[in-house]
């Protein structure tokens, strides 16, 4: 697609939800095809930029990107499991759907690939933001419709490091999800449903390293999981004040859903640990910018500031390291 631009991965490029699409020659299908959709993007479409930000983890078994420039994932859509394959074909975006959630994910197709984002809407003030626009026009905000698919894996980033929540994430989807359907049966799966989640023994959340907090958490918000869907046909601010009646879901975890939920292009992060020293030290030096100072020099992107903070980590400026990593914990190893 236009506007293609991959520079080398980076800790801050991942964070900003870049996933390098290769390019080359779709292999051919072993598999009886599925449901098919084609949809003409109205501008530059980015695939690997617009679904990066669903993917948790290169090991995520609900996302993958291929070598034949395809992205694949499989969600649990209100109808039922589903797997869906996106790809480029000149100037349009091709869909193939596969199991009883499909019919649900092809018709959402479009607002997924950023259909109900307006790129056009945003302003850079800063000389580092418009460069970084310039060299991602495909960035567009997806728009997933789904709740809970965000929610949950949000909670398990709670505190902790992101392979720590990767590893839980994948542990606890490979083992209480369903198999995926489709051509790719066995090799990716569908997140487990409010009731499988509500269903797992708390030695199992301490197998996959969850303390108690992010477990009580997800279990409070499975079992409200249909109040929580509803959400979806809220504003994001509405929807966000929904998602924060559930204890333990705070404007963090609110706005990291919201994002991929309602593709919400002003729902910025705060209460971040490295995201405001990162936005302070790209738009004004100041490697130690809290919250209050990162809303304040995000302000003039009032309505776009997410897609204003995701411009920023995807421009690669952040402050070198001062201290070491912080240490991976395992609490299943206790």
């Amino acid at each position: 697609m236009a506007g293609r631009f991959a520079p080398r991965p980076t800790r801050t490029t991942v964070r900003g939800g870049d996933v390098v699409v290769p390019g080359g020659v779709p292999r051919q299908a072993s598999a009886a095809a599925g449901r098919v959709r084609s949809w003409a993007p109205d501008g530059a479409l980015d695939l690997g930029l617009v679904l990066g930000p669903l993917r948790r983890g290169p090991g995520d078994p609900t996302f993958r990107a291929m070598a034949d420039g395809s992205v694949w994932r499989a969600s649990l859509t209100p109808v039922g499991p589903g797997t869906l394959r996106v790809s480029a074909h000149g100037s349009e975006v091709r869909g193939e759907a596969w199991g009883p959630g499909a019919e649900w994910l092809l018709e959402r197709l479009p607002e997924m690939l950023g259909a109900a984002d307006d790129p056009g809407a945003f302003v850079p003030r800063h000389r580092l933001v418009a460069v970084a626009q310039h060299r991602r026009p495909g960035l567009r905000l997806t728009r997933t419709g789904l709740v809970l698919e965000s929610l949950i894996p949000s909670v398990l980033e709670q505190k902790v490091t992101t392979d720590e929540a990767y590893r839980a994430w994948r542990l606890l989807v490979r083992k209480f999800g369903v198999s995926a359907p489709g051509p790719v049966g066995g090799r990716m799966w569908v997140m487990p449903a409010p009731r499988a989640w509500a269903l797992i023994p708390s030695w199992e959340w301490h197998r996959a390293g969850v303390d108690d907090k992010r477990a009580s958490t997800i279990l409070r918000a499975v079992r409200v999981a249909a109040r929580l869907e509803q959400a979806v046909s809220m504003s994001a601010e509405d929807a966000r004040a929904r998602l924060e009646v559930v204890p333990g879901v705070g404007p963090w975890t609110s706005a990291e859903t919201v994002q991929r939920s309602h593709g919400a292009a002003d729902a910025v992060t705060v209460g971040d640990l490295h995201l405001p020293g990162i936005v302070g030290w790209a738009l004004a030096g100041d490697r130690d910018a809290d919250d209050s100072v990162m809303l304040s020099l995000l302000e003039p992107y009032a309505g776009q500031r997410h897609r204003a903070a995701r411009l920023i980590l995807l421009s690669g400026r952040t402050p070198a390291r001062r201290a070491p990593k912080m240490p991976r914990g395992d609490i299943g190893a206790l």
